[in-house]
């Protein structure tokens, strides 16, 4: 008996976290992006195709997202990913509220942004069960880089035009126009123009 509820519970978990991987709602995915002018490579993970559905997912033309890029949304959520824009292999985005992508931003490798954490101050409950805190939404402005493996953590603006050092953790607001890098994320320098 316990075999065979096993197997059930089994089934259901890989019909929802497999789900991307059916023919007709890559379909439905790829009719999405074909409307937006942008494209996704498979695999792609997270409620894509629902999000796109209730118009809570919005990616602008010419955005290109790489394999294994995962973007979750709780109910309520919406993502935006401005015009142009690059996420690299398996970049997420994880959002409770609201994260909003700037046109012709680059994600390399491995990076995370998400609007929340998990909460911890529970001791009678195990982590994952305790739910979410935030500190408000996501924003990233145009033209920004980040190198590989970084990390966005939740009320977090960053300004147009900033390079990101590889493997940082980005915990306050950045201005436009910076190069910042490190754990926490500090401003290095300003960006200098040329002519």
């Amino acid at each position: 008996m316990a075999g065979s509820s096993g197997w059930r519970l089994w089934w259901r978990k890989r019909r929802w976290y497999e789900r991307n991987r059916r023919p007709l709602r890559r379909w439905r995915i790829n009719r999405h992006m074909a409307h937006a002018g942008a494209f996704i490579r498979y695999p792609v993970e997270g409620e894509v195709l629902e999000a796109l559905d209730e118009g809570r997912l919005r990616i602008g033309a010419g955005t290109l997202l790489e394999p294994g890029c995962w973007l979750t949304l709780s109910p309520q959520a919406r993502i935006e990913i401005g015009e142009g824009c690059f996420l690299n292999r398996n970049t997420m985005l994880a959002a409770l509220d609201r994260i909003e992508i700037g046109d012709h931003v680059m994600f390399a490798n491995n990076c995370f942004v998400g609007d929340a954490d998990h909460r911890f101050d529970d001791p009678e409950q195990p982590v994952p069960w305790q739910g979410f805190t935030s500190k408000g939404p996501v924003r990233i402005g145009d033209n920004c880089w980040f190198g590989v493996n970084c990390v966005v953590t939740s009320g977090v603006t960053i300004g147009e035009r900033c390079v990101i050092g590889a493997n940082s953790v980005i915990t306050d607001d950045l201005p436009p126009r910076v190069i910042a890098a490190g754990s926490p994320a500090r401003v290095l320098k300003e960006i200098e123009f040329s002519g």
